[in-house]
């Protein structure tokens, strides 16, 4: 367990009970969940500490996840709804009425295929657009940054929010981002004092859409790919892994579960079963 520059102490993370995490890159490693990052998920459920994924990837990625992974719930499509299971169920709770932000997704969906037609530059709509309720993804690996922040550009400029990962442009239409929805997750699903959230939480991410979340969260980590895009980001991370993506979050895993004494009895009490949000209207 290494950290570039700044290493975290054991008191600054001691009380964590509640780690946000993005997935692609900072979970994955070349698409992989490797075995030592899956089996980080388990220890850390184990000691009692709940794993949220925040992440900008499909309701249908998400589904998946909520019923396979040891985790307590998953934000999915950058803040649109949050995932959970409920005695067997999957439940979602979205940021607004589910049928409002379907709307928005469909409208938007066609403004972005008309925009994404007319440009000279060959951006295609992410394969598991077919899986959204609420966002659209574009793929932009393979293209330059600058023709990528050019698309960014064309798209808010149509009133599209915005968010740019390792792998997609995400884009909406609504007033939410991980962090809002994270919020409301703390608050009203775990019940957590927002005077209290700096000491609880713990965040971990490794791209530019990560920064808002990086600006919520006091004790944020990024993985080492986050490097090449730290002078990018409007809120950077505490810390910084000397190991890239999964391999990374499994080191900065272990550094909390030391910190927070894995062993004792309060770090056992295992959080399975959180409350579902209020329903949006």
């Amino acid at each position: 367990m290494s950290y570039v520059d700044l290493a975290p102490s054991a008191r600054e993370l001691q009380d964590v009970r509640y780690l946000f995490t993005d997935i692609d890159d900072t979970l994955t490693t070349e698409g992989k969940l490797l075995p030592q990052t899956y089996g980080a998920l388990w220890d850390l459920s184990r000691a009692g500490i709940a794993v949220v994924p925040v992440t900008g990837g499909s309701a249908g990625w998400c589904e998946h996840i909520v019923r396979a992974w040891p985790i307590a719930a998953v934000i999915g499509e950058s803040g649109a709804y949050c995932v959970t299971r409920q005695d067997g169920a999957v439940v979602f709770d979205y940021w607004e009425d589910a049928t409002l932000q379907a709307e928005r997704q469909r409208q938007h969906l066609q403004a972005i295929k008309e925009l994404v037609s007319q440009g000279s530059k060959t951006f295609k709509i992410a394969h598991d657009q077919v899986f959204r309720l609420a966002d659209v993804a574009i793929d932009i690996q393979g293209h330059d940054p600058r023709e990528v922040e050019d698309l960014a550009s064309s798209i808010r400029a149509i009133g599209g929010t915005v968010a740019i990962s390792s792998i997609h442009i995400n884009t909406w239409i609504g007033a939410y981002n991980k962090r809002s929805m994270s919020e409301r997750v703390l608050t009203e699903m775990f019940g957590v004092d927002p005077d209290e959230t700096a000491a609880v939480t713990a965040f971990v991410g490794d791209s530019r859409n990560d920064a808002p979340m990086f600006g919520f969260i006091r004790n944020s980590f990024g993985v080492n790919n986050i490097i090449p895009v730290l002078s990018q980001l409007q809120y950077a991370p505490k810390w910084v892994s000397s190991q890239p993506a999964g391999l990374g979050f499994a080191d900065i895993a272990r550094t909390i579960l030391n910190a927070a004494g894995a062993g004792s009895e309060t770090s056992r009490q295992l959080l399975t079963e959180p409350a579902v949000m209020p329903a949006r209207k």
